[in-house]
């Protein structure tokens, strides 16, 4: 579980890039942790591309972003088309070379009231929560390689460091972002190019209202986003908050399946299906 235990500060970065960052990138910014991220960002001198489903919502934020003195760049786009993708990050990085790139858009998923998950959710979980998240990076990388200078960040989830009974496809898609970032991390480290991975618990946005059960330790998504900002300009490979849930994961899957597995049978969920 390299990942797991890669929760450490890196030291092979451009401190100053790292505390702040100049340009960047932030998909799913038309919601939840996405907009507070914006938010969190935004200040002159700084240029924000941002993305996401919602143009109404996207265009909030990014005039939110504006009023704060951030340039914004903002497209709405599906982020599942890999072509769309590409030629978007290009014209970012055209004008306005990426720093940082933030993979934040996700969807929720699991059973729906007694009926379990279809394997077409479990496509689009996968497709929107892992593949347009590695779309968004392999578009980003070539320019940042050439710098030999850069930062990337995937947002997976505290779903994604042990499966939960309720949402099956949705915590395979956290769980594939955390072993990809681990992986990259350790491929990108002689290009200087520093990865996290990001392991939010549960988080007070539109996604998690569609979840009906416990939710413990919520937090809001403006305190999400400034835990995350902090710990990326540390530098750190692995940002996982609230701790106390993070650590209670970890040990459970060092644990025997059967004794975890009931337990976490106590506590359903229901998630509500998308239209």
């Amino acid at each position: 579980m390299p990942a797991l235990l890669a929760c450490a500060v890196s030291t092979n970065q451009d401190r100053d890039v790292m505390r702040n960052p100049s340009s960047v990138l932030i998909t799913g910014a038309s919601g939840g942790i996405g907009t507070a991220l914006a938010k969190a960002y935004a200040r002159p001198g700084v240029t924000l591309a941002l993305t996401g489903r919602d143009r109404q919502k996207l265009g909030a934020a990014s005039a939110a972003a504006i009023a704060a003195g951030a340039n914004v760049l903002e497209r709405a786009l599906d982020l599942r088309d890999q072509a769309a993708v590409t030629a978007w990050v290009a014209e970012v990085e055209a004008s306005h070379p990426i720093d940082l790139v933030i993979a934040n858009a996700g969807i929720t998923g699991g059973h729906h009231d007694g009926v379990e998950e279809s394997i077409e959710e479990v496509r689009r979980l996968i497709d929107t929560n892992f593949l347009a998240a590695c779309y968004t990076l392999h578009a980003a990388l070539p320019a940042m390689r050439r710098r030999r200078r850069g930062q990337v960040a995937l947002v997976s989830s505290l779903a994604g460091v042990r499966g939960l009974p309720s949402m099956p496809g949705y915590c395979a898609s956290k769980a594939a972002l955390l072993a990809y970032a681990d992986a990259m991390r350790a491929w990108l480290r002689d290009d200087r190019i520093e990865v996290a991975i990001i392991l939010p618990g549960n988080v007070d946005t539109p996604m998690a209202a569609r979840e009906n059960g416990p939710q413990p330790l919520m937090m809001s998504a403006d305190r999400a986003a400034a835990i995350i900002r902090r710990g990326l300009a540390q530098g750190r490979s692995c940002i996982a908050f609230p701790r106390q849930l993070y650590w209670v994961l970890r040990v459970a899957t060092l644990l025997p399946a059967t004794p975890v597995d009931m337990v976490l049978n106590r506590f359903r969920v229901t998630v509500a299906a998308y239209d």
